[in-house]
Parts: C-alpha cells; sequence; structure tokens
C-alpha cells in the first residue's frame, strides 16, 4: 500500500512546493501555502481506470442514447482516424452528426453555449453566491427534460438536501416529466457509482467547493481537491458520452474559487453576473470550445425564477420624457447581439487640487483617456472640473466602439447642451482626433432603428454598402463624423 506524502499548494495558484515558503514564487501572495496529504495513485485509482469504468460499449445502453457518436470515436483503442470511411463517403452526414447540439429549452442559455447543449461537453458554470446558479441550471433542466423528453438529467448537490431542492423546485414551477434525478452526496466515487446505475445524459454537479475524492487526503475545497475533482468529471464527461455542468464559486477578485487550471481543462466557462439591487441576470461566455467566446443572455429574477430577457436594450435604456444634459446612447456589441446602452456623463466644478474621475461600467483609464482628447481637440476645461461617468443599468462595457457616446455625453454635460434623445452614436476615438470605424455598423444600425431612433452617428469611413443602403432611407438617418471636433455640429 502506497505511504501518504505531503506538500505545500499555494491556495490562490495552485503552486506546489516541497517545503513551506511565506511567498508564492508564481503568483506572488504572502501565506498562501498550505500544508495537504495525498496517496500516490496506484492503477485503480488512475485516471486511466476510471475511463475503463465508464467506457461506453457498442452494446451498452448509453450507445443507444441520442448523445452518441460515430462508433469510431467510441472505440476501445487509444486512437482513431482524423476521417474514417463514412466521413469520406459522406462528409456533411457525419460531419452534422458529430457537431449535433441539443436544445435546453431557453433560448438565451442556447445563444451563450453556442447553439445548444453539446453532448460529451464539460461547462464550467461560476458566479457570486445567491446569484441564482442553482435556479438558472434547474431550470434548465425542466426544459432539457420538455424538449428533449428521451433524455435523463442528474443533479448532485453538495450543499442542499434532496428536500431542499424539491422545495425550491415547487417554488419555481420546475416538474421534470419522471427525467430529473436528484442527488444529496460530496463524495465523488458515490456520485459516480449513482451515474452507473442512473446512466443520466446530463449530470449537473453542485457546487465544485464541496465535492472531494477520496484519492486526495484533504480537505474539500482545497487546490489538490479542486483539481482532482475537475480531472476526474473531465473523464467521465469524454468516456461516458455525459454532459457534465459543474458549478463553481467566484471570489472576491472575480475569479471562480480554486486555481486558474480549472478553466483550461473544461471545455465552456460561462460567468453569472448581477448588480446588488438589480433584478437582471447576465451570463456570459469567457470561454466556449464550440462557439463565440463574446456571447450575452440576459435573464430577469422574479418571485418565480429566471426570466429570459428577449429585447435587453430596452432594459438599459432608461425610460425618460425629455432630453437632459450629460447623456447618449452607445450601440455596443455583445458577441452577435447588439445592444443600446445609456451612458451618464455628470461633469461639474471641484473644489479639489486634483479632481476626480470615477467611472462605474467602464474602464477607468478608457474614460480618462477620452477626456484628455476631448480636451485637447475641443478646449474643453476638464483639468478643473470632476468628473463621473456611469453606464445605465449597470452593465460593463469594453468595447472600443462605444467611444464616441462616451465623448458625447461628456461634451454635453460639459458644455449644457442636451442631445436628441433619438441619435445613437457609433464610433472608436484616436488619440489623435479622429474617429474610426467598428466592425458590424449594419447590426448596429438596424437595432437603432427596431427600437425607433431617428438618426445615427457614425465614423466618416463607414463602408460604402452600409452607406448606399440608408442613403434613401425615411425612419432613420446617418450622420457622419471624420474627426472629434465636428461633434459640436450634432444637435
Amino acid at each position: 500500500m502506497a505511504k501518504n506524502k505531503s506538500q505545500f499548494v499555494c491556495q490562490g495558484c495552485g503552486h506546489v512546493n516541497a517545503k513551506w515558503l511565506g511567498k508564492c514564487p508564481s503568483c506572488h501572495a504572502w501565506n498562501s501555502f498550505v500544508e495537504e496529504s495525498f496517496t500516490p495513485v496506484n492503477d485503480q485509482g488512475s485516471l486511466a481506470e476510471l475511463r475503463d469504468q465508464f467506457k461506453v460499449a457498442k452494446e451498452s445502453p448509453l450507445a443507444d442514447s441520442p448523445f452518441d457518436l460515430h462508433d469510431s470515436l467510441r472505440s476501445s483503442e487509444n486512437w482513431v482516424l482524423l476521417e474514417d470511411d463514412e466521413q469520406a463517403q459522406d462528409q456533411g452526414h457525419a460531419q452534422a452528426r458529430v457537431i449535433q447540439r441539443h436544445a435546453t429549452g431557453m433560448r438565451e442559455l442556447d445563444r451563450v453555449l453556442g447553439g445548444g447543449l453539446v453532448p460529451d461537453s464539460f461547462v464550467l458554470l461560476g458566479g457570486d453566491p445567491g446569484i441564482g446558479k442553482s435556479t438558472l441550471l434547474l431550470q434548465m433542466a425542466q426544459g432539457i427534460s420538455e424538449k428533449q423528453s428521451h433524455l435523463k438529467i442528474f443533479y448532485v448537490s453538495g450543499e442542499e438536501s434532496t428536500d431542499q431542492i424539491r422545495s425550491r423546485a415547487k417554488r419555481l414551477g420546475v416538474k421534470s416529466s419522471g427525467k430529473i434525478y436528484l442527488g444529496a452526496e460530496t463524495q465523488l466515487e458515490r456520485v459516480f457509482a449513482s451515474v452507473k446505475e442512473l446512466k443520466p445524459h446530463v449530470l449537473i454537479m453542485d457546487s465544485l467547493q464541496t465535492f472531494s475524492t477520496g484519492f486526495i487526503q484533504s480537505a474539500p475545497g482545497s487546490v489538490s481537491q479542486v483539481r482532482e475533482v475537475t480531472a476526474r468529471l473531465m473523464t467521465l464527461a469524454k468516456t461516458a458520452g455525459i454532459s457534465v455542468w459543474l458549478v463553481g464559486h467566484v471570489t472576491k477578485e472575480g475569479s471562480i474559487a480554486g486555481p486558474k487550471t480549472v478553466e483550461h481543462m473544461v471545455d465552456t466557462v460561462l460567468y453569472f453576473e448581477g448588480e446588488g439591487g438589480q433584478s437582471y441576470r447576465l451570463l456570459r461566455t469567457v470561454k466556449n470550445r464550440f462557439g463565440s467566446n463574446q456571447e450575452l443572455g440576459v435573464f430577469e429574477m422574479d418571485g418565480e425564477g429566471l426570466r429570459e430577457v428577449l429585447n435587453p436594450s430596452s432594459l438599459f435604456l432608461v425610460e425618460r420624457k425629455d432630453p437632459v444634459t450629460g447623456t447618449a446612447v452607445a450601440a455596443s456589441l455583445e458577441g452577435t447581439r447588439p445592444l443600446l446602452v445609456e451612458l451618464q456623463a455628470l461633469v461639474t466644478s471641484s473644489t479639489l487640487a486634483v479632481p476626480r474621475r470615477t467611472a462605474v461600467g467602464m474602464d477607468h483609464s478608457r474614460v480618462s483617456l477620452i477626456a484628455a482628447i476631448l480636451e485637447k481637440y475641443l478646449k474643453l476645461p476638464l483639468a478643473d472640473l470632476d468628473l463621473f461617468f456611469n453606464v445605465s443599468g449597470g452593465l460593463k462595457l469594453a468595447e472600443p466602439a462605444c467611444d464616441l457616446a462616451v465623448a458625447a455625453a461628456i461634451w454635453s454635460s460639459t458644455e449644457e447642451r442636451k442631445l436628441s434623445m433619438g441619435t445613437v452614436f457609433i464610433g472608436e476615438l484616436g488619440l489623435t482626433g479622429e474617429i474610426r470605424r467598428v466592425s458590424q455598423s449594419e447590426l448596429r444600425i438596424e437595432e437603432a432603428r427596431r427600437l425607433g431612433f431617428k438618426m445615427v452617428v457614425l465614423p466618416e469611413n463607414t463602408p460604402k454598402s452600409v452607406k448606399e443602403k440608408y442613403s434613401k432611407s425615411t425612419d432613420i438617418k446617418l450622420i457622419y463624423l471624420s474627426r472629434i471636433e465636428e461633434l459640436e455640429t450634432i444637435k
């Protein structure tokens, strides 16, 4: 029998050292090393043995499930050909089967995943405690059972009992139709035993920090346990043909608790976000091997659970009857979805030696850079004034296409000039004062027209095809600017 050994592991980055160190050489954190004991893994506990236990045979019940890929991909050999004979004969049909997706019953979730649930996928869902991760997964389980009645879902919670999950499901109106199974367990080996018995198509593990495996002798939630549990779940997903969903809490720094190596072990990383006092929730894609990693799903939380917001632009536009100074509307693009967002700026006199610069919802340095451009080329006296900037609705913007709208809001507040409520600003600012064009201009213009806006301010070098398309339009007008100085001509 192998003897137990000990090692010191950094709880911030996962760096392993034979002796205790005061400062981690990788992440430079102080007093982050914790001693953890472990047993060298033998053949019985290796990932290869685990893979053999769950390998899908041709006559296995899982082999008849709609999640199965081609038989060559399920081969017991250690290698397969890139293209098999059937693909050579009918490449289109074989390829469609390999990338087969299944609807989750939630259009916003399908959008973020890139079109639906992918077989054999391993998804990590992160978010602050209490943000609604468990609610989202319960409603997803109901949607799968309704849209894909032949699929079975196994929901395992390490934080709640089965009675608590049933009570929450009843409050949310979630019904299983006999396809959703619940489990309350923290030992990974027992979960795998249940998986072999139930043979589910979707496995939900809530949450990562509560599960542990007997092959690592350390506390649940430690770096070693988090890494080992994730590795074994990844082996399960890729071997048994099961789509695994893993929940992870987010730390104060905004990263998923545990080493960052967990994120590169999974196929998809989703972040569930929300601002305090706001009812909406944002589902962002951080990593996605099966689609775009810039998609955004919008939900609204109420007493009956999460409700999909199909028109998120209306959520981030403040309703007001009359135009006011210091506001401008930007057309941002989150993945393939255009969002119209109201930007607010307040420029006021300062009593401090160094005026304040505060930005909420956008990078502080980006707002300061735009303020410097306005000060140089529009001669705005911003060096002696306080500047407060905010993105309405609590949305966080990082796209340069919002630069022109930021500049318009700051200029409007400084000059006490009211901008028309029906105007949208699209453009990126250069340090020399030029306004640069952005991608997907037509998609942003169409969103503005759909919401009733009458005028769109664009860079002068907008593609000619876009200019020609809207040159004779009667319901929306395009105005082109080449430099920031021309912003004063906007009414």
